[in-house]
């Protein structure tokens, strides 16, 4: 990544990402088509809750009739973290109108998110909201088109698992992880190792006793107030 915080700059640093949102768009999309739905509902399911595994999930629950909600409070669940990366996003844009705030947060996701944080490294603690809001819209687009894309085609891929979709999205954090590690000077390599790994045990540990649904929310909150009392200890 370089230094510049243009809508242009956000473009090139957004599409591998985009890459990682076409496989995974395109298998939920085929996944929706196989439950049973339109190609209409399918694309206004992305287009209005925007979530990619909440999505997944929504479309399960709803093909087996799960009260609807039920199926509210199971997509709140599953999105609860982006409370937190709201509020860690939020002070990085104090100056700009209550507006664009509203559009950071509303189409800030997982991946934009590691973009930003990996974007702000580079850039001295510093972030735009031409770049960030030009990642959230392109992230949004490209989510949108590949679902819908995936819906069309979904009756000649019945089993997307087949094809390897159901991996994009995990190749696609594991890049972002790659990123982040490669480009943060502030913390030691062994420090990020090691929370990488406690991350590994707690979710490896944490599905025997915490609700998947809270799993990722729990994990985060405990590894990063481990990882600031560590930095604060050694700094």
């Amino acid at each position: 990544m370089n230094t510049q915080l243009t809508a242009k700059a956000a473009v090139k640093d957004t599409f591998p990402t985009m890459l990682g949102y076409i496989g995974i768009g395109i298998a939920f999309g085929v996944v929706g088509k196989a439950a049973g739905f339109s190609t209409l509902i399918i694309f206004l399911m992305s287009f209005i809750i925007y979530a990619g595994s909440a999505q997944f999930i929504t479309v399960s629950l709803l093909a087996i009739s799960t009260p609807i909600l039920s199926i509210v409070l199971a997509t709140f669940l599953v999105n609860a973290r982006m409370i937190l990366m709201s509020m860690t996003v939020a002070p990085f844009f104090k100056q700009e109108s209550l507006l664009k705030n509203i559009l950071i947060g509303t189409f800030l996701t997982d991946e934009s998110f590691a973009l930003g944080m990996n974007k702000q490294i580079a850039t001295d603690h510093q972030l735009s909201f031409a770049w960030f809001n030009t990642a959230n819209i392109l992230s949004y687009g490209t989510w949108v088109g590949s679902t819908l894309v995936g819906a069309l085609i979904g009756a000649f891929i019945p089993n997307p698992e087949s094809l390897g979709l159901d991996f994009a999205i995990v190749a696609m954090f594991i890049g972002l992880l790659y990123l982040q590690v490669a480009t943060n000077r502030q913390l030691s390599l062994a420090l990020q190792l090691s929370l990488i790994g406690l991350t590994f045990l707690g979710i490896y540990f944490g599905m025997i006793i915490i609700p998947h649904s809270l799993l990722v929310l729990v994990i985060t909150l405990i590894v990063c107030g481990i990882g600031v009392v560590i930095k604060h200890a050694f700094n």
